[in-house]
């Protein structure tokens, strides 16, 4: 078991720097997910930690030591690639003792280490079969039982579930939970996808255009982004972002949306935004489900407004609304039987106590 720290850390192709100068803490038995859009660093910086990428500048630190000239086999790590990697010559068992066999390691403690990852991982009955005779999720897990038997200070996985359908998805990713549970390894996961990010972490590192946006756990990425990035990143569908501007009024603050659609700013929130009364550029950020149907009782900060639905999306447990605000498309989430109807007027309601402020000219959540 291991801590992992990467200071100031770099990586540069000729003249494109890739990663720009990352610093990160990553504590024993933690499981970090470095997520954001194709191009952002995240696999660089996987790679870098696992040492099949030189680093430009910084330093990688794992156990305490720095291993930024250390060979990949000498870090002690393990990693699952995308691609599974399955010798197609072995069966189960021999592909995940072949690294154990390479070391030199005594037979029986091989068959112990493969029999307990086969038995955690639930693949005992798998073992004499050929990866020909697997389905997807089945290889991925031999792939999960190869990096486990080698019993190393840190996990690395690279997108490992992208090469499967939505619903096997679901359930490794439940799996992977569950194996950190009991086989309780630092882990570094890598995704695209924030759904991935947000139920596997135990911290997030959202990364964007080679640097670091924002690093918490799942909970204060989605309630307490930093940048209008994070909060358009993390959540899905996204977060809502509508041109505004503050007005004051009799001591209040009101958010003006349109020149016939304005809201007051909750109370709570006055203090902290007075300063920008008049100032341009600023959004305001609210989730979907912060935009939903009238109803009966309202709660303070709450308020209603009519708008014309543009497009309906049923979902079963819940239906889409798109309607368009001061030329932003706006997505609100409803009761299926609200009675949503494409081309109607609908009355929704804004539950302002979860807004956020935002300034598009620096991307600052204020």
């Amino acid at each position: 078991m291991a801590q992992v720290t990467l200071r100031k850390v770099i990586k540069k192709y000729d003249e494109v720097l890739a990663v720009r100068g990352v610093d990160l803490d990553i504590a024993d038995k933690e499981f970090i997910v470095l997520v954001g859009p194709s191009g952002c660093g995240k696999s660089t910086t996987l790679r870098m930690i696992a040492g099949l990428e030189e680093i430009s500048g910084g330093d990688i630190v794992i156990g305490g030591d720095v291993v930024n000239d250390v060979p990949p086999k000498d870090r002690d790590i393990a990693m699952v690639f995308q691609n599974y990697a399955l010798y197609p010559h072995m069966n189960v068992y021999e592909n995940m003792s072949f690294g154990l066999k390479l070391k030199k390691t005594p037979r029986d403690e091989i068959d112990r280490r493969v029999k307990q990852a086969a038995q955690i991982l639930d693949i005992t009955e798998l073992l004499d079969r050929k990866p020909k005779q697997l389905s997807g999720g089945q290889r991925q897990r031999v792939a999960m039982g190869r990096a486990i038997v080698r019993d190393p200070k840190v996990f690395l996985f690279d997108e490992p579930l992208s090469n499967l359908d939505a619903k096997l998805r679901v359930q490794m990713r439940t799996e992977i939970k569950k194996v950190h549970q009991k086989v309780r390894t630092t882990t570094v996961y890598v995704t695209h996808d924030q759904v991935e990010a947000m139920t596997l972490a135990d911290r997030v590192v959202v990364m964007n255009a080679g640097l670091i946006e924002q690093v918490g756990s799942p909970n204060d990425l989605y309630h307490s982004p930093t940048t209008k990035f994070v909060a358009g990143f993390i959540g899905s569908p996204a977060m809502n972002f509508i041109p505004c501007h503050l007005e004051q009024a009799a001591g209040a603050l009101r958010l003006r949306l349109t020149d016939s659609l304005s809201m007051p700013v909750p109370a709570s929130r006055t203090a902290r935004y007075t300063a920008f009364v008049g100032r341009p550029n600023l959004m305001l950020g609210l989730r979907p489900e912060h935009i939903m149907e009238t109803r009966p009782h309202i709660e303070p900060d709450q308020h209603d407004f009519n708008m014309t639905i543009e497009v309906v999306e049923p979902m079963g447990m819940e239906t889409l609304v798109y309607f368009t605000v001061n030329g932003a498309e706006i997505c609100g989430r409803v009761n299926p039987n609200a009675g949503a109807a494409a081309g109607q007027s609908m009355k929704l309601r804004a539950d302002l106590s979860n807004m956020h402020l935002i300034d598009d000219t620096t991307g600052k959540v204020l």
